[in-house]
C-alpha cells in the first residue's frame, strides 16, 4: 500500500522585479460576478494588472464564500481559489443608495462583468443599455448559462449541467457505462478563460476605435467548444464518437496502464513512438514489427490483443523503472497522481506553482498562480482574496471621491458594509 505524501512546505513567491509595468495598469474592472465563471475571469485581469472592485451584497457577500473547508468565519479555500487581486465592496443593491453608489463605480470603470440572471442587471438600472449611454468606452461582459436573448435567457443553468447537454459528457467513462462528468468545473473554468480573452480583445479594439461595446459568454456555448474536433466529426461525416474510457479510439497504444506500484498514462500518438516504445521501452521490437501491430490502423483493430500483452509486460515492474526509460526513449509518459501526489511530484516543484502568501486572519495562505507567464509585463504580486467589504472605505473615498462624512453617513443607512463592521 503506498504512503500518502506530506503536504508540500510552501515559501513566498518570487517577487516581480522592481519597476516592471502591469499589462493592465490604469484598466479598472466592476466586477459583480459570483461563484467561478465570473470571479475567475475578473481574476485573471486582477492579475494581469487591472484594478478589479468586487461588488458583493452586504448579507453573506459572494455565496461561493461559504463553500468548505473554511480559512476564516467568512471565507474557506474555493473562495480564495478565485479572487486572488481584488477589492471588495459590500452593497445593498435592494436599496436606492446602493445602487447609485454601484452605478458611480461602473461609471468610472472600463469594464463590468456580472452572471447575474437575465434582467437582475437591468432591475438594478445597471444593464448595459442605461450605463453605456454616459460612458461609450464602457466594456460590458455578460456571462449566463444560455445567453442574453433568445428561448433560453432565462433558463438557469451550471457546469455539469452545460457538460451534459453539449455531448461533452457523453464521450467520457467506460463504453458499457453511461456518460461521466468532468470532476472540475470544467465549463464554468473555461468559460472564465474564455470570457478574459474576449475583454481583452473589446480592450484592444476600444484603442483603436475609442469605443467600448457589449461582450457576452455562454457555458453552453463553451461546452459545445470543449467538445472540440469531435463535434466537426460529427457534422462532416455523422461519426459519433464513443467512450473509450482511459484508451483513445484513434490512437494505441494510449491508455492507462498498471505497474506493479501503481497506474501510469501512456500516450502513442503514431507509429514512431509505439516503435521506440516497442524496441527502446519494452524491450519487444519484435511487436513494432509485427503485420497486427506495425501500423495504427492494424493496432487499432488488433487493440485488445496488442493491450493485454503490452499490459502483462508492464505489470512486472513499477513506475520508478518504466516512467524514466520512456521518457529517455521519448515516449509520453506519466503517473496517474492522486492531488497529493501530484502536488509533492517533481513537475510541480519545477514548475514553482504553488507558493504561500499573507492572510490578514490566517497568517497566510497557499496560492496556485496561473499558468501563463509575462515576461515584459510581470503578472502582479499575488494578494489574498479580499474580506466582505474589506474595501468599502477605499474605494469610496479613493475612486468616487466620498468625504469621511458620506462614508459614515453610507455605512450607517446600510448601503455599504466595511470589514470593521
Amino acid at each position: 500500500m503506498s504512503v500518502k505524501p506530506e503536504r508540500p512546505v510552501l515559501s513566498a513567491p518570487p517577487p516581480r522585479p522592481a519597476g516592471a509595468p502591469l499589462a493592465l495598469a490604469g484598466i479598472r474592472v466592476a466586477d459583480f460576478s459570483h461563484f467561478i465563471a465570473g470571479p475567475l475571469c475578473s481574476m485573471i485581469l486582477a492579475d494581469m494588472g487591472a484594478e478589479v472592485i468586487k461588488i458583493e451584497k452586504v448579507d453573506g457577500g459572494d455565496d461561493f464564500r461559504s463553500l468548505r473547508p473554511k480559512v476564516t468565519d467568512e471565507a474557506g479555500s474555493p473562495y480564495l481559489w478565485t479572487n486572488r487581486n481584488k477589492k471588495s465592496v459590500a452593497l445593498d443593491l435592494k436599496s436606492p443608495e446602493g445602487r447609485r453608489i454601484a452605478r458611480e463605480i461602473v461609471d468610472k470603470s472600463d469594464v463590468v462583468l456580472e452572471n447575474f440572471s437575465t434582467g437582475v442587471m437591468a432591475r438594478f438600472g445597471l444593464d448595459y443599455a442605461t450605463v453605456s449611454a454616459g460612458n461609450p468606452r464602457l466594456i460590458y461582459c455578460s456571462v449566463s448559462a444560455y445567453g442574453r436573448d433568445g428561448a433560453l435567457k432565462d433558463r438557469l443553468g451550471f457546469d455539469p449541467i452545460t457538460q451534459a447537454e453539449s455531448g461533452f459528457m457523453s464521450m467520457n467513462g467506460d463504453p458499457d457505462r453511461v456518460g461521466l462528468r468532468a470532476g472540475p468545473s470544467i465549463m464554468d473554468m473555461s468559460t472564465a478563460m474564455m470570457t478574459a480573452n474576449a475583454v481583452l480583445g473589446a480592450l484592444f479594439a476600444r484603442e483603436r476605435s475609442g469605443l467600448g461595446q457589449f461582450v457576452e459568454n455562454a457555458l453552453f456555448d463553451t461546452a459545445v467548444t470543449m467538445v472540440g474536433f469531435h463535434a466537426l466529426n460529427y457534422l462532416i461525416g455523422g461519426d459519433e464518437p464513443t467512450r473509450f474510457g482511459n484508451n483513445s479510439r484513434d490512437t494505441v497504444p494510449t491508455a492507462s496502464l498498471e505497474t506493479a506500484d501503481g497506474p501510469i498514462f501512456v500516450a502513442c500518438a503514431n507509429d514512431r513512438t509505439w516503435h521506440r516504445m516497442a524496441g527502446q521501452v519494452l524491450g519487444r521490437p519484435d511487436l513494432a514489427e509485427h503485420p497486427d501491430y506495425a501500423k495504427t490502423a492494424e493496432r487499432i483493430r488488433n487493440r485488445d490483443a496488442l493491450m493485454a500483452i503490452v499490459r502483462e509486460i508492464v505489470l512486472a515492474k513499477p513506475r520508478a523503472y518504466w516512467l524514466p526509460r520512456m521518457r529517455e526513449a521519448g515516449v509520453p509518459a506519466g503517473a496517474i497522481n492522486s492531488i497529493a501526489e501530484a502536488f509533492g511530484s517533481e513537475e510541480m516543484a519545477a514548475r514553482g506553482l504553488v507558493s504561500r502568501i499573507p492572510h490578514p486572519e490566517a497568517g497566510s495562505v497557499p496560492n496556485i498562480r496561473l499558468p501563463f507567464k509575462l515576461h515584459g509585463t510581470p503578472l502582479a504580486d499575488p494578494v489574498a482574496a479580499p474580506g466582505l467589504g474589506q474595501h468599502s472605505t477605499e474605494v469610496l473615498r479613493d475612486v468616487l471621491g466620498y468625504d469621511d462624512a458620506a462614508v459614515e453617513s453610507a455605512r450607517a443607512s446600510g448601503a455599504i458594509r466595511t470589514k470593521s463592521a
